[in-house]
């Protein structure tokens, strides 16, 4: 799945889960810019989490005001739109602390991912799992602001 110069990137379900909560934040606009000059990738598993965070969760309903179809609408017309979709993910287990975050491990393996991107301490803790960078957004739009050189 690597392809010359273009950064492979997963980006966890807090990313995008952010950039559809705060649509002018930090990760919509890391969305936008990886969209145009990076390869992002996702699994179903991934997809899955973001509609069980937004649908189901009633603290983060309370705070936010949108509709279930908007959900839909921005897993379908967003996130499958800007992401290529790989499966089947293998059996991982990278994250002792949270296993449920090996998913996101297992998207990138599969992806041969150059970076993951999140806000999960787990995740961030590893810092690295087979070459693939683990990195904040900040850190992440530092990336992006240095491209075109591959880091």
């Amino acid at each position: 799945m690597q392809s010359d110069n273009t950064l492979q990137v997963v980006l966890d379900s807090v990313v995008w889960i952010s950039a559809f909560l705060r649509k002018t934040g930090l990760t919509a606009e890391l969305i936008r810019q990886a969209s145009l000059t990076t390869q992002l990738y996702t699994a179903e598993e991934i997809l899955a989490e973001i509609r069980r965070v937004l649908l189901d969760k009633p603290h983060i309903r309370k705070r936010y005001t949108y509709l279930d179809h908007e959900v839909e609408a921005f897993i379908k017309e967003v996130v499958r739109e800007l992401a290529i979709t790989v499966s089947p993910l293998p059996d991982t287990h990278a994250v002792e602390r949270d296993p449920k975050d090996d998913m996101i491990i297992a998207c990138a393996v599969v992806a041969q991912a150059d970076y993951i991107v999140t806000r999960d301490r787990d995740l961030l803790d590893l810092e690295e799992y087979q070459d693939i960078k683990i990195v904040s957004p900040e850190d992440f739009m530092e990336v992006l602001r240095r491209k075109p050189d591959k880091t």
